[in-house]
């Protein structure tokens, strides 16, 4: 019998041009790489264009620009230094950094090159996080998201805060844990968090992706690697006042602020200033933390949680070498994205209070964690501007925070769910080559 199927090139030319732009889109064909390239350079228009027409807004920029003038005049006391916002609160490698932006902006008087800097800040993080996306084999489809949050250029460009150098070095030490440059990587993670400590939120991703991909002692020498770059970046402070600059840089029992929350505003100013709700929402981010770990992220052992704690306990490696390295071998790029975003999900879920400016942390991580875990891709679109609504309501209503916190907890629970089914395995020839690069 004749077959009646038609060849691609004897098709209309309608649906020869619907098929073309199906395999662009969605990564099969060949101008799909040419995609992000071209998103990118819309982007970096639409910011000259915002710098040029919007009003710059002062929130925070002068009072860094006040510490770090206390700082460059010989302060070394983390107590003494202040701001118009009030004291210094942030680890000292935000102190180094806007200490270099102090010198190039005419010690921070002239805003509009401020602006112009952390614009390309902002085009060197939307370029590392479409690299990681791309790594995760992410179709260009979803990339659109990447640079329509009118919320995220409002935080790089208009506001200038130090959450966008943290979310620099996050996106950074994802792209180099993706190319297995673990300790690059982790020297990337730890300058981050020695500007801003948010990245905490994520700390116990990062500890599973380095135990899994570079071992368990390469492991630890990376844990301690990572903890010199905050004791060294610290040591002038720490030399002069010990226990304060510690309480200030890592003040983890700071009173926020009710009218500042963006997320919890719906459970009003008496529960979100109470205790209980702290604890719970900090008993919750153990719990969720704990699921995540044993039942997702530590699946690629083939191991329970129970079974390594022993070898942990007494210093020594639960795998052989071999299995380290196969293990190792099973931390793909998808691997590496999905587990340090669904921390960063669940931190941002639970955490007591988020203010507009930690959308730097969140705007290009939900896009990833719904394509990657929900049903049908069309889910992404809705729950994204959904997301996106409720960070853009200024100041926050108790609509708008139910919407916020909503769609975190959506992707956090799809991130949990929409990977129980997912094999754990590599494929033989992909596990002996990433094997080899083990120890980069």
């Amino acid at each position: 019998m004749q077959s009646t199927a038609m060849a691609p090139n004897s098709l209309p030319l309608h649906q020869q041009a619907w098929r073309f732009g199906v395999d662009v889109l969605t990564g099969h064909g060949q101008l799909s790489k040419l995609i992000p390239i071209a998103l990118w350079i819309a982007d970096a228009l639409l910011c000259v264009l915002v710098i040029w027409k919007v009003p710059y807004t002062e929130i925070d920029w002068v009072a860094y620009m006040q510490q770090v003038s206390q700082y460059v005049s010989g302060e070394r006391d983390y107590t003494k230094i202040e701001g118009d916002t009030g004291p210094l609160v942030y680890p000292a490698a935000h102190v180094y950094t806007y200490t270099g932006l102090y010198y190039l902006t005419d010690e921070g008087k002239n805003i509009d090159l401020a602006q112009q800097l952390f614009a390309v800040l902002y085009m060197a993080t939307l370029a590392l996080v479409m690299l990681c996306y791309w790594k995760a084999k992410v179709p260009p489809y979803i990339f659109p998201l990447l640079i329509l949050s009118k919320r995220l250029h409002s935080v790089f460009v208009l506001r200038c805060f130090n959450d966008c150098f943290a979310a620099f070095f996050f996106w950074l030490s994802v792209y180099l844990f993706q190319s297995r440059l673990w300790t690059f990587g982790a020297l990337a993670y730890s300058w981050g968090l020695g500007i801003k400590m948010s990245l905490l939120l994520v700390l116990p991703a990062v500890a599973v992706v380095l135990f899994l991909g570079r071992g368990f002692f390469g492991s630890l020498r990376l844990a301690w690697l990572m903890a010199q770059v905050q004791i060294l970046t610290a040591i002038p402070f720490l030399s002069h006042n010990f226990y304060g600059y510690l309480g200030r840089a890592f003040e983890l029992s700071r009173q926020f602020k009710f009218e500042w929350t963006v997320n919890w505003r719906m459970v009003g100013e008496d529960v979100f200033l109470s205790r209980p709700f702290s604890l719970v929402l900090l008993a919750l981010h153990a719990v969720a933390l704990l699921a995540f770990i044993t039942t997702r992220w530590l699946r690629v052992t083939d191991r329970p949680l129970a079974s390594l704690i022993p070898s942990f306990l007494k210093g020594k490696s639960p795998f052989t070498q071999l299995e380290e390295m196969h293990i190792s071998g099973r931390v793909t790029p998808e691997y590496v994205m999905t587990t340090i975003l669904s921390a960063n999900i669940v931190g941002l879920l639970f955490a007591r209070s988020l203010h507009y400016q930690f959308y730097a942390y969140l705007a290009w991580t939900t896009p990833y964690l719904l394509w990657r875990t929900l049903p049908h891709p069309l889910l992404v679109f809705p729950l994204w501007a959904a997301q996106e609504w409720a960070w853009n309501v200024f100041p926050s209503t108790p609509l708008s925070s139910t919407v916020a916190v909503g769609t975190m907890a959506i992707t956090a629970i799809a991130a949990y769910v929409g990977t129980a089914e997912e094999e754990a395995v590599a494929t033989p020839s992909t596990t002996k080559k990433k094997a080899g690069a083990k120890t980069e």
